[in-house]
C-alpha cells in the first residue's frame, strides 16, 4: 500500500489557479489584438506583454515555493514541468502577437480568428482545472474536450497553409503571416501538453 505525506496548505494550487487565471486574462488580449485596427496593435502588445510578464511572475513564484518545500502535494517533477507548460502557453500567444506587431500585416486571415477562438476555450478549460487540481476529481472531461479542441486548432491550421501556400499573395507576405500562425498553433499544442500533464498527475496519484 502506498502512504504518503500530503500537506494541509493550499499554496501550490492556488498559485497554479493565478498561472491559469493569468493565460485567461492574456487570450482576451490576443482576441481583441487580431480583431483591432493596426494602429491599435501597439498598445495591445504591450498589455500582452504584460501578461507574458505576469506569467514568468507566477512561474517563478511556483518553483520558488517548490524549492522551499520539503513535503509537495503531488511529484515535484510534475509540479515543475506543469508550472513550465503554463508558461509556455503565454510565451507562444506573446510572440505571435510580437510579430504580428513588427511585420504589421494590413490584415490577417480569417483563419487566424477561428485559431484564437479555440484557445480562448482552451484557456477557460484550463483556468478551470487548476483549481480541481487540489481534490484531482473531474478532471477527465477538461483534458478530453483540450485533446478535441487541439485536434480542430491542427484542422484550421492545415487550412491557413492550404491558403498561405495557394499563390494568392507575395512571398514575403506568405512567410510573414505562416511564422504568426505558428505560434498560435505551438500555443495550441501547449494547452495540450499542460492537459497531458494533468493526467499524468491523476493517473499517478489514482
Amino acid at each position: 500500500m502506498r502512504l504518503r505525506l500530503k500537506p494541509r496548505d493550499t499554496r501550490f494550487f492556488d498559485l497554479f489557479s493565478v498561472a491559469g487565471t493569468n493565460i485567461a486574462s492574456a487570450v482576451e488580449v490576443l482576441r481583441e489584438f487580431v480583431a483591432a485596427p493596426t494602429e491599435a496593435r501597439a498598445d495591445l502588445a504591450k498589455r500582452m506583454h504584460d501578461a507574458e510578464h505576469a506569467g514568468d511572475d507566477a512561474t517563478h513564484d511556483i518553483i520558488e515555493q517548490l524549492d522551499r518545500s520539503f513535503i509537495t502535494p503531488f511529484d515535484r517533477e510534475d509540479i515543475y514541468r506543469l508550472a513550465v507548460r503554463l508558461d509556455d502557453v503565454i510565451d507562444y500567444m506573446d510572440a505571435a502577437v510580437d510579430l504580428a506587431t513588427l511585420y504589421d500585416p494590413e490584415a490577417l486571415p480569417d483563419g487566424v480568428g477561428r485559431q484564437v477562438e479555440l484557445l480562448e476555450e482552451m484557456a477557460k478549460l484550463t483556468a478551470s482545472a487548476m483549481p480541481r487540481l487540489a481534490t484531482l476529481r473531474h478532471l477527465t472531461d477538461y483534458w478530453v474536450k483540450i485533446n478535441e479542441l487541439e485536434n480542430e486548432a491542427d484542422q484550421v491550421y492545415r487550412r491557413l497553409l492550404t491558403y498561405l501556400f495557394s499563390g494568392e499573395l507575395e512571398p514575403l507576405t506568405v512567410m510573414k503571416l505562416k511564422e504568426i500562425i505558428d505560434q498560435l498553433e505551438s500555443a495550441a499544442d501547449a494547452f495540450e501538453h499542460v492537459a497531458d500533464v494533468v493526467h499524468s498527475i491523476a493517473v499517478k496519484e489514482s
